[in-house]
């Protein structure tokens, strides 16, 4: 027996109470993975001498091996707080520049409008363009204007739904007949009786009310468009436009011409009343130009005339208001305008040996060769977990199992120190011969 054996085991068993103890430590820590110690024998070799005679040396810790498991998952409440489900790290940027890789999801906005960690590391994700509702495919940090509205949108379209009522007569009334055979007079229906409104918004977002006015011609399932109450306007448009319907209540027409589709009107005639400063007509940086009425959902049964919808693409501008983030990602920003759309979507990263990351402080891991290169993706795809808004995912160490590791690593550590203790005698017995 050997100081040396008693030595490495009793460095082993502090290095294995220092990993007991940082897990310990981080019990409360948000999104922190514990570690393990892992250890390997030593063993003293000379040639020539029999298998199974090497003398043994004493132990080694041969690694401190993370441990990537699922931590439990806890609602806060908070919209900003994310949680991963499964597989995958937050990509975060360092002050320093550096990418970094993460599992806290405990983000804040700052001052400016960036998504942050506590760290201040700026925390990435994918561009929404807010028009198509696609993603990119490359990572910037996520942004939000908290010091400026969102630009003013033109309005480019209404889409209408309504009911026209089957019974109605013709508008311009119906002369009395003495007969044969008797027909009673039907008075002129006001073009008001069947109308509706909406706001538009011209290219600084100043809002123009539109009227629409529907009436019944002469010709069997035939409506008039009208955006005014002048008797002596024109159906509107350019060529102006009727409604028609088949026997079933089924509109027939007008079909739209490239590049709309369905059937509808595209209105010409619809000038920014309200804004003194613009001369030109709504959608006048469009092509074509003109707000483009879709009538494709509209009907005519015989029941009363009833607008269930009626919305419109333009809106004026909006300062952000709340944050909302979805289990895919998405980063859902709502506006004072009423806007409520996809701004970005945060960015998972996932690695072929997550234990090959090296940590670096402050809950981050910086990737490595033993790591391998990130893969980047979407949460929900693939093999990325889901991501849970308002909560985070607790640290995954085992505080029982931890207390009960200490008790073992301490009786290791004075099991060792017994050893030499016990050499020590025995070379005391050796000096003290006569």
């Amino acid at each position: 027996m050997g100081f040396q054996q008693g030595l490495s085991g009793l460095n082993a068993a502090s290095r294995n109470l220092d990993v007991i103890g940082h897990n310990i430590a981080n019990a409360n820590t948000t999104g922190f993975k514990g570690s393990r110690a892992e250890f390997a024998d030593l063993v003293a070799s000379s040639m020539g001498v029999a298998s199974g005679q090497n003398n043994g040396m004493g132990v080694e810790v041969a690694a401190v091996s993370q441990q990537f498991t699922q931590g439990n998952i806890t609602a806060t409440g908070n919209s900003m707080d994310l949680a991963i489900n499964g597989n995958g790290f937050f990509k975060v940027k360092l002050p320093s520049g550096q990418d970094a890789y993460t599992r806290a999801g405990n983000f804040q906005l700052d001052k400016n409008g960036d998504v942050r960690t506590n760290g201040g590391a700026q925390v990435m994700g994918f561009e929404v363009d807010p028009t198509t509702g696609i993603a990119s495919t490359t990572t910037v940090p996520l942004s939000f204007p908290l010091g400026a509205p969102i630009a003013a949108k033109e309005t480019t379209s209404i889409t209408a739904t309504f009911n026209l009522d089957a019974r109605a007569k013709d508008a311009a009334g119906i002369a009395a007949q003495v007969g044969p055979p008797v027909v009673a007079a039907v008075p002129a229906t006001p073009r008001s009786t069947y109308g509706t409104s909406v706001d538009v918004y011209d290219s600084e977002g100043v809002a123009t009310p539109v009227q629409l006015y529907f009436m019944k011609t002469a010709n069997a399932n035939e409506w008039g468009v009208y955006t005014t109450l002048d008797e002596t306007a024109q159906p509107t448009g350019s060529p102006p436009y009727t409604i028609t319907f088949d026997d079933n209540g089924k509109i027939t027409g007008p079909a739209a011409t490239a590049p709309d589709t369905g059937f509808g009107v595209r209105m010409t005639d619809i000038m920014p009343t309200n804004n003194a400063n613009l001369t030109a007509a709504i959608n006048s940086t469009g092509t074509p130009a003109g707000v483009f009425l879709d009538l494709s959902a509209v009907s005519q049964f015989g029941t009363a005339f009833a607008v269930s919808d009626l919305k419109q693409d333009g809106y004026t501008a909006g300062n952000l208001t709340s944050i909302n983030i979805g289990n895919d990602g998405s980063i859902m920003a709502s506006y004072s305008n009423g806007v409520t759309r996809a701004e970005a979507q945060v960015a998972l990263a996932s690695f072929r040996n997550p234990q090959g990351l090296t940590p670096i402080g402050g809950n981050n891991w910086v990737e490595t060769v033993d790591s391998g290169a990130s893969m980047l993706g979407k949460p929900g795809s693939g093999s990325f977990g889901t991501l849970r808004s308002g909560a985070l995912e607790d640290s995954n160490v085992d505080l029982t199992a931890e207390l009960v590791g200490m008790m073992t690593a301490q009786r290791a550590y004075q099991a060792n120190a017994q050893t030499i203790k016990t050499q020590d005698q025995v070379l005391s017995t050796i000096v003290n011969l006569r």
